[in-house]
């Protein structure tokens, strides 16, 4: 049996592989590829599997599933050292890395991983959604535009395109792709969420509450609907409407903790830390390191502490400093590092490198662009802030309708 054929195919979670790879190693053979998907010349020519290494895998993948984390990271990177092409356990990789919070690490073993299974929708869709996690919206796109041109029935990963595409600004061709699901699969109600928020984003609200609506009634239990239905809210300035819309979403899928996360900043907008803090505690019981939940509840910490809890400030900084550890450009804790040294610890000295840093990684339209060259030259004369904002600004988490990134 070639390469091609030899492991856990169609799977979706570094999770549910270890059974099939148990069974598959003990056959001698291994891989992966979606049913019905065609297969690679690349794909076909890779020589069979380190039988030790496919071991490492199984190892790995047993220890993701059993909560062991670093054991299953380190058993993984073996399984890779031991055979670079065993393009498998890259993507189990990737996944391990990816909850673990190291975004990229996780994209350079996706990366690797896509092109050795360049057929592979679970690589592509996992390395888009690191990408956009990451921030990296338009590279997300570009690396799904080869993908579903050569599958055009990759459902998921032309629907992840079309979220892609609108979020690096390109709306236009992410109504088009939209519509392309739809031509495909008609009445699907993420194809129809993901092209209401088209809509919303050239401010065509009309057009988008009805298509968002549509999504509803295609799937009233849809987390997916009912979280771009709680976006066009918030566009519309119905906060409560919005936060209820992100309830549902949360209730119709209680893994889904994009929704949590949405709420969260609903709460911090509306200056309600406590509830907001209770969000992003419950994100981190289900993803510990999620780089969004720690920024999030940093936020909510910093809004909370006062004379009576200055700790809360001390471990909003070491929630912060933990996501740098993980991702060194991450522009929302540099941001909020930032103000916290500034504002609240009344270090501004301290506070001018992660602005300096953040102003580094910033996109050039970024929001906050502004606040921060005002820090940065108020921590270059060692002052205070010369128009102190009232309450200082913070880089929330950013509004998602969608997942952003691969989760075991």
């Amino acid at each position: 049996m070639n390469r091609a054929t030899r492991a856990a195919g169609g799977m979706r979670s570094v999770v549910g592989r270890a059974a099939a790879a148990a069974v598959l190693l003990a056959c001698g053979c291994g891989g992966g590829r979606h049913d019905g998907e065609a297969r690679s010349p690349a794909a076909a020519a890779l020589a069979p599997a380190n039988p030790v290494a496919v071991g490492k895998m199984v190892e790995g993948v047993q220890a993701a599933k059993d909560g062991q984390r670093e054991r299953a990271a380190a058993a993984l990177k073996q399984a890779v050292a031991l055979d670079p092409m065993l393009w498998e356990a890259r993507y189990d990789l990737g996944v391990v890395l990816t909850a673990a919070g190291d975004l990229s690490e996780a994209e350079s073993q996706l990366a690797a991983a896509a092109r050795l299974a360049s057929d592979s929708q679970e690589v592509a869709v996992a390395l888009a959604e690191v990408r956009r996690r990451r921030g990296e919206q338009r590279l997300a796109a570009e690396g799904l535009t080869d993908f579903v041109r050569n599958h055009p029935g990759a459902v998921e990963a032309r629907t992840l395109y079309v979220a892609s595409l609108r979020d690096s600004g390109q709306i236009d061709k992410a109504i088009e792709e939209a519509r392309e699901v739809l031509v495909r699969k008609p009445g699907d109600a993420t194809a129809l969420a993901e092209l209401a928020l088209s809509h919303l984003a050239k401010g065509e609200k009309e057009a988008a509450e009805l298509l968002a609506k549509q999504a509803l009634d295609a799937n009233p239990r849809s987390a997916v609907t009912h979280r771009a239905m709680g976006l066009l809210k918030l566009a519309k300035g119905d906060d409560a409407d919005a936060f209820a819309e992100f309830r549902k979403a949360s209730q119709a899928d209680p893994q889904d903790t994009t929704s949590r996360l949405n709420m969260g900043v609903v709460l911090l907008r509306a200056g309600a830390y406590a509830k907001a803090e209770e969000q992003y505690r419950e994100i981190l019981k289900v993803l510990p390191d999620d780089h969004g939940a720690l920024v999030g509840l940093s936020a909510s910490l910093r809004g909370e502490a006062d004379a009576q809890h200055p700790q809360k400030l001390d471990e909003a900084r070491a929630l912060l400093e933990r996501v740098l550890s993980g991702d060194a450009h991450d522009t929302s804790a540099l941001f909020n590092l930032g103000v916290l040294c500034a504002d609240f610890l009344k270090r501004p000295s301290e506070a001018g490198p992660y602005f300096k840093r953040f102003l580094a990684d910033a996109p050039a339209d970024h929001p906050l662009r502004a606040e921060a060259e005002r820090y940065l030259s108020a921590a270059s004369a060692n002052a205070p802030p010369a128009t102190p904002a009232a309450p200082s600004p913070v880089a929330t988490p950013p509004l998602a309708a969608a997942p952003g990134g691969a989760r075991p």
